[in-house]
């Protein structure tokens, strides 16, 4: 027996590392190409007796799921080898070892299992894969492996010069007529974190059959270098900034009126900052072709993995909008908007009628866009009686129901989906092909084809800060959201109001709608223990109370059939909501993308007048933390 094996059978032994993360360890010792610095960084962190943070990097593999692979590329104890020479910005000089976390390994893994996919799926023709990243660590390195490992399977592949947005990736699959994409990306997660998404040749986020067929080829692979490369290597190119102004085109083709924008752009003040990510390469753009006033935090305007200024890079926490706030007070602008690192989420905070400044909620920010955009298109005759009910709009489950209440009051049909911009995505691409396909008609020429033969998209979102306006792309766009927003801001400055007081002109018109979104973290391999556990319980021990509220009635989501309005079926997932008496009702899932198990709230009231609108807002609200707080007291029964 090797030093190594009695080392991890001793440590098996003494219930001081699971068996999992021995057994893994062996394996990534052993595989092919495995270099020194590698061994050593995992011999630094057996020699130190680190069990917990071997168990965290080895009780199982990376899971390549659904839409990708997400986790730490940074360890929580980086070990002496991987910080190595200091380099830019203080990143470590390698990734953290291991094969449940972000590294070459896992990289050269999941691009060997796509490529593999593609050329079974292309037969006829040379795949072409289109390789963006953001500004993470060791994103540009992730992103030039990808190309690396493509090339090498014989693949051609199209690699931004630099970091670029997410809905750029998505726009430039369908542009470039590739057969695939990967962007590199974590998102909103901590900077100690990095990501692996695919997309289809539709611009999507990979769905089935696709998803479960790359899966089953990633499983294949055992080494994260590349053993058997193809007789001809394919081409790395580089893409043009032709990409780059199609895109912006895209953004650009949202506004519904542009002479309202040049009537109010110039009175009112917009703040923006892309919190250290790749907002800045289209934003500032797009607002300066318009005439917006705007200002960036400069603070935030380079790329920076660290994202020094905030402590989560996720613009939905009031906390990362902070410099922005501060910079629109000095400036008394009317509203201040953030993106996250690869531009496909963004925060808002508003003025409001007392000059202070209020952070406000993606469902209320998607419902003032949907609102906007669908009185807009009336107004413009766009939309009529006769054509609404081929028109859509487009949210998830967990999103608002406000917004279905918005589009049923104008005849317009909403569809709901799962949790991810990927259903949404797949619902464009749906209705692109019942059209009979786009071709090259001019966007009012697709617009009449679709509300003609298929559907409309108006507007697309999410309760977590994503949003769409249009189908050029399949996922959700900040970029976009940046400007549709603006729009819609600029139209409330046309009325003399705030952009609050629009939304409560919508609250007094339909009932005051509001959503909580609660999280819980369980970090590691005893988190994702508890994650599973906590579902399986819900599942099993149905409680039959929320607080004082009664449950009513539990949709199982993994065990249930749905259809949506279009009668196609809905993809099974774990995701249980529960309807209680009164009306309000809660959804409970695990993260796709986190450690984390999400609850979400939701309740409503009827508004008699303007009068009691501040008090019913507060029922409302209390209501909602009181079950948050009950729900956190049951969690913790329930894992006990």
């Amino acid at each position: 027996m090797s030093d190594l094996d009695k080392k991890l059978k001793d440590a098996v032994d003494a219930g001081k590392l699971m068996g999992s993360s021995a057994g893994n360890i062996k394996l990534y010792f052993q595989q092919p190409g495995c270099e020194q610095w590698e061994k050593d960084s995992m011999a630094e962190l057996l020699g130190k007796e680190q069990w917990r943070e071997l168990n965290d990097r080895f009780f199982k593999t990376l899971a390549f799921g659904t839409g990708g692979i997400r986790g730490r590329t940074i360890g929580r104890e980086v070990t002496s080898v991987e910080r190595g020479t200091s380099m830019e910005l203080d990143c470590p000089q390698y990734p953290a070892v291991g094969t449940n976390v972000m590294n070459f390994f896992n990289i050269g893994r999941a691009t060997q299992g796509l490529c593999s996919y593609l050329s079974k799926k292309f037969t006829d023709v040379t795949p072409k894969l289109v390789i963006s990243h953001d500004t993470r660590f060791f994103s540009r390195q992730f992103a030039e492996l990808t190309a690396k490992t493509a090339s090498e399977m014989g693949l051609s592949a199209y690699l931004f010069e630099a970091d670029r947005s997410t809905p750029e990736l998505s726009f430039a699959v369908r542009f470039l007529e590739a057969h695939a994409g990967v962007m590199i990306t974590a998102s909103h997660n901590p900077s100690h974190d990095n990501g692996y998404k695919v997309y289809f040749q539709d611009g999507a986020q990979i769905v089935e059959p696709h998803a479960s067929g790359i899966i089953k080829e990633v499983l294949e692979v055992k080494s994260g270098r590349v053993q058997n490369m193809a007789r001809k290597l394919g081409v790395i190119h580089s893409i043009s900034q032709e990409v780059d102004k199609a895109y912006a085109n895209g953004v650009g083709s949202l506004v519904l009126d542009a002479d309202l924008i040049k009537q109010q752009a110039g009175s009112l003040k917009i703040v923006f900052t892309p919190i250290h990510g790749t907002g800045m390469r289209t934003i500032p753009d797009v607002l300066g072709k318009f005439d917006f006033r705007f200002s960036v935090v400069p603070e935030q305007e380079k790329g920076d993995g660290r994202f020094p200024t905030v402590k989560s890079p996720n613009p939905e926490n009031a906390e990362a909008l902070t410099l922005g706030i501060e910079q629109a007070k000095r400036e008394q602008a009317d509203l201040l908007m953030a993106t996250d690192p690869d531009a496909d989420r963004m925060g808002v905070a508003v003025r409001n009628s007392i000059g202070e400044y209020e952070v406000i909620t993606g469902n209320m920010i998607g419902t003032i866009m949907a609102a906007y955009r669908l009185e807009k298109l009336f107004e413009q005759s766009i939309l009529n009686s006769a054509n609404a009910k081929n028109a859509a709009l487009i949210k998830t489950f967990v999103t608002t129901d406000l917004q279905k209440v918005l589009a049923e009051s104008y005849g317009v049909k909403c569809v709901e989906t799962l949790t991810g911009f990927k259903y949404i995505g797949e619902k464009l691409g749906g209705y692109e092909e019942q059209a009979g396909g786009r071709g090259d008609a001019s966007d009012i020429e697709w617009r009449s084809k679709l509300l003609e033969k298929s559907t409309y998209f108006v507007f697309g979102g999410e309760e977590s800060y994503g949003y769409s306006g249009g189908d050029y792309v399949r996922d959700k766009d900040a970029n976009a959201a940046v400007l549709m927003f603006a729009e819609a801001a600029a139209y409330t400055k046309a009325k003399g109001i705030t952009v609050l007081e629009y939304l409560d002109q919508i609250y007094l018109k339909f009932g005051f709608y509001f959503e909580k979104l609660g999280t819980l973290t369980f970090e590691g391999a005893e988190g994702a223990a508890k994650i599973q556990k906590l579902l399986q319980s819900y599942k099993d021990e149905v409680p039959e109370h929320f607080n004082n509220l009664k449950v009513e009635k539990v949709q199982n989501f993994k065990e249930e059939d749905y259809q949506d309005i279009d009668g196609k079926a809905i993809p099974k997932e774990l995701m249980l909501i529960f309807h209680l008496s009164g009306g309000a009702r809660i959804a409970v899932r695990a993260s796709g993308t986190e450690p984390k198990i999400k609850f979400y709230f939701f309740n409503k009231a009827t508004v008699s007048n303007q009068t009691d609108l501040p008090s019913v807002k507060t029922t409302v609200k209390e209501g909602l933390e009181s079950l948050w707080l009950f729900t956190q007291e049951d969690v913790q029964k329930r894992i006990a």
